[in-house]
């Protein structure tokens, strides 16, 4: 398909960027709703930390989907990749609800949403391979030996916190997901153009 995939994928940009940014918009929105008004909602520490690293995820998804330019594309790729970027929304809207009247704040509706979270995180790490796949072996094996150990590693530590409400664990896997997306990011990205 060559020119004709890089072409395509320029129309299949516009849809990711929609759906994408929903996300980015949404978060922005209520990150920007708690600093202008901070006492209206009980804030809580672990739910703020997946918040933003669900925010800098959407924005990492646009970066590497770029690769997508040079792939052939069908019908079922195209609905899967627009799949794969809805899970973003549907995890930000997980972490921002329209209404928090029913919950004393952000830590019980967190806590009383975790399966759905971690289920949906969970299978954005599966999407995320099934993805890492289309773009190639070569894409694959330059992501090293790290990348099958992280992607396992999530799905292992996703699956505890769908059932547990333990705070020390959720608090410990928020901030250790935190500091090693930016660590991954900044590894495997930062000079790539």
């Amino acid at each position: 398909m060559g020119n004709a995939g890089a072409e395509f994928y320029l129309h299949v940009r516009v849809i990711i960027g929609l759906v994408v940014g929903m996300s980015i918009t949404r978060s922005l929105a209520h990150f920007s709703s708690l600093v202008q008004h901070p006492a209206r909602r009980k804030l809580y520490p672990v739910h703020l930390a997946w918040a933003l690293s669900i925010l800098l995820a959407a924005a990492h998804f646009w970066w590497w989907e770029f690769r997508l330019a040079g792939v052939s594309w069908t019908f079922a790729l195209y609905v899967f990749i627009v799949a794969y970027a809805s899970l973003y929304y549907f995890l930000t809207c997980l972490l921002w609800p329209d209404d928090l009247a029913e919950y004393a704040g952000f830590e019980e509706f967190f806590i009383s949403r975790r399966k759905w979270f971690f289920g949906l995180l969970a299978l954005s790490y599966v999407a995320d391979v099934v993805d890492t796949l289309i773009k190639g072996h070569s894409y694959y094996a330059h992501l090293g030996g790290e990348y099958p150990l992280r992607c396992a590693a999530y799905l292992a530590l996703c699956a505890v916190a769908m059932f547990t409400t333990n705070r020390k664990f959720h608090g410990a896997f928020a901030i250790a997901n935190l500091v090693y997306q930016i660590s991954f990011i900044l590894r495997l990205y930062y000079t790539e153009v």
